[in-house]
């Protein structure tokens, strides 16, 4: 193969997480690149997530680019792909992971805690705003959409007061100059993948981006995004869900809130990574098997 086609959405976030992965494919391979930019669902609709659900709206139209050979490799972030396998893809490479946080981006470097009562914040994902009502309830949550630079353009230009974003994001825009805080794990876990990169390939294909697999951070965001498919769960649903391996032990971490912000649902579970053989499939059915039995099956975007 003389050129690598890489398929990604058009948006400048997506651009510039695709540039470096053509970066490193062209480094490791010697094959050159180039970069294929696709209209998703997610990028044409305006609409909130839970109007037009999470699952594959920024992915549906990767995937069909791919099995129709119009590209021989896309890059999704990871947070974004439905847990669901595609018949004829695989994911290839899941590159090494960049921060997971979520941060806020507030005028006048506030924080959340610093925000006036009645403050208005603003976010598209239904995870984040249950947590900002369930932690922050004398604050105003706004549904928003739009790309970084349009969301970020709201709070300098005085219609809202913060927003919330990933700070991988931010920083692979080049943005990071605008984060006022970095949002803690342990009080606010973030989406499974998030920080994460998926490169699919058509199956029997991987050897054209294996070389970008990063092992730790494939098993800590399998272990994350199991927790989703055996809630039945989809990538827009109020779950949280965080992996680390430390000393040989796997641990997994995930929370299930209401859409309202009125409770929440948590277990934590941890096990050897040498002691059973798919790690993150078995810490993830511990997590889930207990999340189930607490009633997190009720809550919105989770069935039992």
């Amino acid at each position: 193969m003389t050129v690598i086609r890489i398929g990604t959405r058009g948006s400048k976030l997506a651009m510039a997480q695709t540039t470096t992965v053509a970066r490193g494919l062209e480094s490791k391979t010697g094959v050159e690149t180039e970069i294929i930019p696709i209209a998703t669902q997610g990028d044409r609709s305006m609409e909130s997530l839970s109007q037009i659900g999470g699952q594959g709206v920024f992915a549906n139209a990767l995937r069909d680019s791919l099995l129709a050979g119009e590209c021989d490799v896309v890059v999704h972030s990871l947070k974004d792909l439905p847990t669901a396998e595609v018949p004829g893809l695989t994911i290839a490479a899941i590159p090494k992971r960049a921060d997971e946080r979520d941060v806020v981006c507030a005028r006048d470097e506030l924080t959340l805690a610093t925000l006036p009562a009645g403050a208005r914040v603003g976010t598209g994902s239904p995870r984040r705003q249950a947590q900002l009502r369930s932690r922050y309830p004398e604050l105003e949550v706004v549904d928003l959409r739009g790309n970084i630079d349009s969301r970020l353009a709201k709070v300098t230009g005085g219609e809202l007061d913060a927003v919330i974003l990933a700070a991988a994001g931010l920083a692979r825009a080049g943005r990071a100059a605008a984060i006022t805080e970095y949002l803690g794990i342990a009080g606010w876990p973030t989406a499974p993948g998030q920080g994460a990169l998926a490169i699919e390939v058509r199956t029997g294909e991987e050897k054209l981006a294996a070389v970008l697999d990063h092992k730790p951070s494939r098993t800590k965001t399998d272990a994350e995004r199991y927790v989703l498919a055996f809630l039945d769960a989809g990538c827009s649903a109020p779950l949280g869900a965080h992996a680390v391996i430390d000393d040989g032990l796997l641990f997994l971490d995930a929370r299930v809130y209401a859409l309202d912000g009125s409770h929440y649902f948590t277990s934590s579970h941890a096990l050897y990574v040498n002691d059973v053989d798919d790690p993150p499939r078995e810490a993830a059915q511990r997590v889930s098997d207990e999340l189930l039995a607490q009633g997190a099956g009720e809550l919105a975007g989770v069935r039992a």
